[in-house]
């Protein structure tokens, strides 16, 4: 893994090998981000299961001003530590699980990655409070990565691409 492309183009990326995760091939990044390069710019950006960090960090290489990097896992943690090591922007690298959150931040986001470990639940309760908090700012979007299902939201769907197994849905808040 890798940054693909912006400021830290070419920083390798450590992974970690947790059950129930995958990491985002770079062809599927590249391919993402190439979809969502026009909102990147100066954005504050929320990567909520953050695993490597991987998606995050690589908004900031491209020109997010500040990112949230979320994840319940110690291990994803301590691997984003790592991953973002003389990056110069705003980074916020918090140990926490995803509702608790989302249910107490006060901040709004432009960018929401949304990438949660295979279960499908996650998708439609992120996605939930969400909506119901108001944490997506007008014209924000969200990034949802699957394998399984359909993600559920009043939002409205702008982009969607499959991967083989993998598909990728991005939603835009159009207050």
């Amino acid at each position: 893994m890798r940054i693909i492309s912006g400021k830290y183009k070419g920083k390798k990326l450590n992974g970690f090998n947790i059950e129930g995760t995958r990491p985002t091939m770079d062809r599927v990044k590249e391919s993402l981000f190439g979809m969502i390069q026009t909102y990147i710019p100066d954005s504050i950006v929320l990567d909520l299961f953050a695993g490597s960090g991987a998606l995050g960090l690589e908004a900031v290489s491209n020109g997010a001003k500040e990112c949230y990097l979320i994840d319940n896992n110690v291990e994803a943690i301590k691997t984003i530590k790592e991953n973002s090591q003389n990056f110069e922007e705003q980074l916020n690298i918090i140990h926490i699980d995803y509702k608790k959150f989302l249910k107490t931040t006060d901040k709004k986001f432009d960018i929401i990655f949304l990438d949660p470990p295979y279960k499908e639940k996650q998708l439609d309760t992120s996605l939930r409070i969400i909506e119901e908090r108001g944490l997506l700012n007008e014209n924000g979007i969200v990034i949802c990565e699957y394998e399984i299902g359909e993600p559920h939201t009043n939002l409205e769907l702008i982009k969607e691409k499959s991967y083989g197994p993998k598909k990728i849905k991005i939603y835009k808040n159009n207050l």
